[in-house]
């Protein structure tokens, strides 16, 4: 029996789950990490990655209003508290205003063609720390990752040569980077709940 700790990216996740129009919630998550395992596995522990929502006020590009962000991280702290789960949190940062559609229309711009631009910051940090201590501890066998982003080649490196098999989640109409395969033992697809 192998044992595995299987980490989410959950801003990744979020987005392609959305793109599939899956409610996305705890119950869901949940779901979905226990699919990541396969007959011979024993889930060690699901760490799940991810940033509260961001709460503040800015002013709007065109007209200068005040638009207030509001969300809660209630459904975090839900989440953590699922049996095996642990999360562990980024941090959001709001980035001003971006158009919705590129080139620009010359026609006259309203609040309404700019969206929030918000970027997660810390999250790959955390996913590579705690793949270096899971290659230290040994307490788990196989790394079973959910993320579509470049920047965990190094960590999934340090954990092959550290003695760690790695598999890479594809998920339904999402095409893993090559990169990423380049630094993986195995490649799973799994469908969504």
């Amino acid at each position: 029996m192998k044992k595995i700790a299987v980490l989410i990216d959950g801003g990744f996740l979020r987005a392609s789950a959305h793109k599939a129009r899956k409610h996305y919630n705890p119950e869901f998550i949940e779901a979905f990490a226990y699919r990541c395992q396969v007959a011979g596995e024993e889930i060690h522990r699901i760490l799940y990655y991810d940033c509260a929502p961001y709460v503040g006020t800015a002013s709007h590009p065109v007209s200068g209003t005040p638009c207030e962000f509001k969300g809660s991280d209630a459904w975090l702290n839900e989440l953590s508290r699922k049996d095996l789960f642990a999360v562990r949190r980024g941090v959001l940062k709001f980035r001003g205003f971006k158009p919705k559609r590129i080139p620009v229309s010359a026609a006259a711009l309203t609040d309404a063609d700019f969206k929030p631009d918000f970027e997660q910051k810390g999250v790959d940090m955390r996913i590579g720390l705690d793949i270096a201590s899971l290659c230290q501890s040994r307490s788990v066998d196989r790394i079973v990752l959910v993320s579509g982003d470049t920047d965990c080649v190094p960590a999934t490196k340090h954990g092959r040569k550290a003695g760690l098999q790695v598999v890479l989640i594809e998920l339904p109409n999402c095409e893993l980077a090559p990169e990423l395969l380049s630094h993986a033992d195995f490649k799973r697809c799994v469908t969504w709940p």
